[in-house]
C-alpha cells in the first residue's frame, strides 16, 4: 500500500485537511505584508534642507512660508525647492526678481531637512534623514531584508526536512514576532538593518513550511486546487497592506501591525498536524498513526484507522536507512534529482527575476501610492482564476511553460510601443505582470510535487535561495539602462525564455503521487497515468 491509497481511505480532502488549510492563512497573509512593508515604511516624503535656524529676529523672521523658501531654497528644473541643496546665505532680492538664480552660490544641507507629512506622518528616511548622500542606506533596506530571507530559506529548508514541518513552523513564527517588534523598536538605523534582515530569515521558514505541509496532507486529485488557494493569501494581503498603511501612517506602527497576526497564529499552532509523510519517512510510525487517525475521525473514516497497526505504516514508506540526515548536497548525488535541481534553480531564478523586474518596471496607474498598490493585489486575481484551470487541463509543465514563455513576450512587446503611449505600456506591462504570477502560483505548487518528501524542504529550500538571488539581480538589470534603454528588458525577455525552457524539460506531475524517497525520483515511468489506479506513477516524462 503506498501512502496515497491510504490517504485516501481517510480522505485526502475532507474537514481536516480544509482546517489545515484555514490554519494557514493567518501566518501566511503576513508573507505579503513584511515581503512589500518596504514601499512604505522607506518611502521618501517630499523634503528641503531646514531653514529654522536662519530665523536671526530680522528680516527673515517676518516674511511668510512661502518668501522664506524663495529667499533660502533653490529650484529644481521642474519648480519644486531642491531637496539636497539651499542658499550658502538668504537672498531676499529674489523676492524681487527670480529670473536668475544661476549663479547663486549654494551648499548642502547645513541643519538637517524639513519632510511633507501629508502622507506618512514618519517614514525610515524623515526619522533618520537617509535622504541625499544617504538615500543609498534607505534603498539599502529591501536588499538586506531579501538577504535575511534567502538564508533563511537555506536555513529552513534543511531544519524542517531534519527535525519537522510543524516544529520549524513554530520556530519561525517566534523568530518572526522577537525580530519584526525588534524591528520596530530600534532607536538607530544600524539596528533597525540587523533586526530587518533577522526578520527576513524567520519569515523565510512561514513561506516554504506552511505550503509543504499542507500539500503533503492532499490527495492528487485536489493539490491543484490547494496550491492555487494558498496563494490567494499573498493577493488577500497585497491589498490588506495599503489599508493598513492608509491609516497607520508611521513606519514603526506599521512594522508592528505587519507582525502582529503571528500571535493568532502562535495561539492555532497547536491545531497544526505534523506531515504524516515526514513522519513515517523518518521512522516515526506512532506519531504518524495519531495524526492519521485524527485525519479519519474528524473526516468520518475512523473505521480505516481502528483496523490499521503503526507497525504497517513503517511499510509504507521504504527508505533504505530513517536515521539518515539528508543535506543539500543529496539535490546533486543522483542524475535525476540533479536535473531536477539544476532545471527547477533555473525556473524559480526566472520566475522572481522577471516578476520583480516587471513590477519595478511599471510606472503605474498615475494614483496615489495607497490605491496602486491594492490594484495591483487585485490584478494578481486573475491571474489564479486562469493558472487553476491551465494546470487542471494543460498541466504542470506546459503551464510553467508557458506563463514564463508569455510573460517575456510582453516584456518583448513592451520594447515597440513608444515612451508616449503611457496606456498601453502600462496595459501591457500589467499583462506581463498577470502572467508573472501565474508563473509564481505554478511554481511553488511544480517544486514541491518534484522532490521527494525526504528532500522537498531542502529542494524547496534550495529554490527559494536561488528565488531570492534573482530579486536582488533585478533591480542592477534595471541599471543598465543607462548602457542601452532596451538593455533590461531584453535581459529579462532572454531570462524568461530560458526558464521556460527549462521547466519545458521537467517531468510532468499532474495526477500522480508524491515521490517519497530519492529512489522514487530516480525511477522512471513512461506510460499513461489516472488519478483512480491503484499506484499511480511518479512522472510522466
Amino acid at each position: 500500500m503506498k501512502f496515497e491509497n491510504m490517504l485516501a481511505e481517510v480522505d485526502g480532502f475532507g474537514k481536516f485537511q480544509l482546517r489545515t488549510v484555514l490554519l494557514m492563512v493567518i501566518p501566511r497573509i503576513t508573507l505579503p505584508l513584511h515581503f512589500l512593508l518596504n514601499n512604505f515604511i522607506a518611502a521618501i516624503p517630499s523634503h528641503h534642507c531646514d531653514i529654522s535656524s536662519l530665523d536671526d529676529g530680522g528680516i527673515f523672521k517676518n516674511l511668510s512660508q512661502a518668501d522664506r523658501l524663495v529667499v533660502s531654497i533653490p529650484l529644481q528644473d521642474h519648480g519644486t525647492p531642491s531637496s539636497c541643496q539651499m542658499f550658502a546665505e538668504p537672498q531676499y532680492h529674489l523676492l524681487l526678481n527670480s529670473s536668475n538664480i544661476t549663479e547663486l552660490p549654494t551648499v548642502p544641507c547645513q541643519n538637517g531637512w524639513a519632510y511633507d507629512n501629508s502622507t506618512f506622518k514618519s517614514t525610515l528616511a524623515s526619522d533618520w534623514d537617509l535622504v541625499c548622500d544617504n538615500k543609498r542606506a534607505n534603498r539599502a533596506t529591501a536588499t538586506i531584508f531579501f538577504i535575511g530571507v534567502m538564508l533563511g530559506a537555506a536555513v529552513f529548508g534543511y531544519l524542517s526536512d531534519r527535525f519537522g514541518r510543524k516544529t520549524m513552523l513554530l520556530v519561525s513564527y517566534i523568530a518572526t514576532i522577537i525580530f519584526g517588534f525588534a524591528s520596530a523598536l530600534s532607536y538607530n538605523f544600524a539596528m533597525f538593518a540587523v533586526m530587518r534582515f533577522c526578520t527576513g530569515v524567520g519569515i523565510s521558514g512561514i513561506s516554504i513550511i506552511t505550503i509543504v505541509l499542507c500539500i503533503e496532507w492532499v490527495d492528487i486529485k485536489h493539490r491543484t486546487a490547494v496550491g492555487v488557494l494558498m496563494s490567494l493569501d499573498w493577493s488577500c494581503g497585497t491589498g490588506v497592506l495599503p489599508v493598513i498603511a492608509y491609516f497607520v501612517r508611521d513606519w514603526r506602527y506599521l512594522t508592528a501591525a505587519a507582525t502582529s497576526p503571528l500571535f493568532l497564529a502562535i495561539a492555532t499552532w497547536w491545531w497544526l498536524p505534523e506531515s504524516a509523510r515526514w513522519l513515517i519517512s523518518n521512522g516515526k510510525v506512532q506519531r504518524a498513526h495519531f495524526y492519521l487517525s485524527k485525519c479519519a475521525q474528524m473526516n468520518g473514516r475512523e473505521q480505516f484507522m481502528a483496523d490499521l497497526k503503526p507497525e504497517v505504516l513503517s511499510k509504507v514508506i521504504l527508505v533504505e536507512n530513517d536515521k539518515r540526515r539528508y543535506s543539500y548536497l543529496d539535490l546533486f548525488r543522483t542524475p535525476r534529482l540533479r536535473r531536477i535541481a539544476i532545471l527547477t534553480g533555473i525556473v524559480w531564478f526566472a520566475v522572481t527575476c522577471t516578476y520583480y523586474g516587471i513590477s519595478l518596471n511599471i510606472t503605474g496607474f498615475d494614483v496615489d501610492i495607497y490605491l496602486t498598490q491594492f490594484i495591483y493585489g487585485a490584478s494578481e486575481v486573475p491571474a489564479k482564476l486562469f493558472i487553476f484551470y491551465a494546470l487542471n487541463k494543460i498541466g504542470r509543465r506546459l503551464s510553467q511553460t508557458g506563463t514564463l514563455v508569455m510573460t517575456g513576450l510582453c516584456i518583448l512587446c513592451n520594447m515597440f510601443v513608444p515612451p508616449d503611449k503611457g496606456t498601453v505600456r502600462t496595459a501591457v506591462g500589467a499583462l506581463g505582470k498577470m502572467f508573472a504570477e501565474a508563473a509564481f502560483t505554478t511554481v511553488f505548487l511544480y517544486t514541491t510535487e518534484l522532490y521527494p518528501t525526504v528532500m522537498r524542504q531542502n529542494g524547496l529550500g534550495y529554490c527559494s535561495f536561488i528565488a531570492r538571488f534573482g530579486v536582488s539581480v533585478s533591480p542592477l538589470i534595471l541599471v543598465l539602462e543607462e548602457v542601452w534603454r532596451h538593455l533590461p528588458s531584453t535581459i529579462f525577455t532572454l531570462v524568461a525564455f530560458v526558464g521556460g525552457l527549462s521547466a519545458f524539460c521537467l517531468p510532468e506531475t499532474t495526477n500522480v503521487r508524491l515521490p517519497e524517497t530519492i529512489e522514487d525520483v530516480e525511477q522512471t515511468r513512461r506510460r499513461s497515468i489516472s488519478p483512480s489506479e491503484e499506484n499511480p506513477p511518479l512522472y510522466k516524462d
